[in-house]
């Protein structure tokens, strides 16, 4: 595959942008890699790992020749990157994003950028409960699905190169409207993290007759709980610009938690077998 872009600036080097940047490099992709980061002890992993080319902590110096930037810090983060980005950043570069909401990423992105720039929302569903530089994988996007979002100031031309930057990750690329993705995935991705956080929250430090639970827990608290090891600022951010869509998940969740608890309050066993059943029936869809 021919070159996308010159210069891709990655704000936030990784698990995502890192993965990202492997594959854009070994194909050709992308001529120049910048990451530009918070702490240097970060930036230096990527560096070594052979991720990035240059790094910043200054997004003036990340932006300059830079015609694709991908923010890839927690979203509430984007708005004052960008902004201290634009001035410096050629007039006709490419702003994209892998943010888990887009609906307030759109709306506050799209009046920062330049006449001549174009935004591509981008949610690449691969995340894990590990982070850094050190966690990127060649292989983190092969059969994953990647949703972009297109809006007013997203060009066919922009759509095209981003798309395609993503393809060739192996990738099941698709699009959709940025408050259908908001709405889709607070069912299916924010609402899972919140239980699974709720969860090990109120066994944090539950002791029974002197023993912690949890010490007694096994793969299925394990299991469970797993993704409540995910960064705390990263999910902040998440409910604070999706709170609509994900307070009408939990407002489903409840309704089944509640069942659940009458059914064992009535000691109704035809309930509550009908309940694990349907749980049952969701579980081996996703298999």
């Amino acid at each position: 595959m021919k070159e996308l872009f010159r210069q891709m600036t990655i704000c936030g080097v990784g698990l995502i942008g890192g993965s990202l940047a492997i594959t854009a490099r070994r194909q050709g992709l992308v001529e120049r890699i910048v990451g530009l980061g918070r702490t240097q002890a970060n930036l230096d992993v990527a560096i070594a790992r052979g991720l990035i080319d240059f790094s910043t902590r200054d997004p003036a110096e990340a932006a300059r020749g830079a015609d694709l930037v991908m923010l890839a810090t927690p979203v509430m983060t984007f708005p004052e990157t960008l902004a201290a980005m634009v001035p410096h950043l050629p007039e006709t570069a490419v702003i994209t994003d892998v943010g888990s909401v887009k609906e307030w990423v759109v709306r506050e992105l799209e009046s920062l950028i330049g006449p001549g720039m174009a935004l591509v929302g981008v949610h690449p569903v691969a995340g894990k409960e590990i982070v850094g530089a050190a966690a990127a994988e060649e292989n983190l996007f092969v059969n994953r699905r990647v949703i972009v979002t297109p809006s007013q100031r997203s060009t066919p031309e922009a759509l095209a190169k981003v798309e395609a930057l993503w393809r060739a990750t192996g990738a099941n690329v698709e699009r959709m409207a940025p408050a259908d993705h908001d709405a889709i995935l607070a069912h299916a991705s924010h609402l899972p993290q919140l239980v699974a956080s709720a969860l090990a929250a109120s066994l944090e430090s539950e002791h029974i007759d002197g023993k912690l639970a949890t010490e007694y827990g096994a793969g299925g608290l394990r299991d469970t709980t797993r993704i409540a090891a995910s960064s705390a600022e990263m999910w902040r951010d998440i409910c604070l610009t999706n709170p609509g869509a994900i307070l009408a998940a939990l407002k489903l969740f409840r309704g089944s938690f509640d069942q659940f608890a009458q059914a064992v309050e009535r000691g109704d066993g035809d309930e509550l077998i009908a309940l694990f059943e349907r749980g049952r029936n969701m579980r081996e869809r996703l298999k």
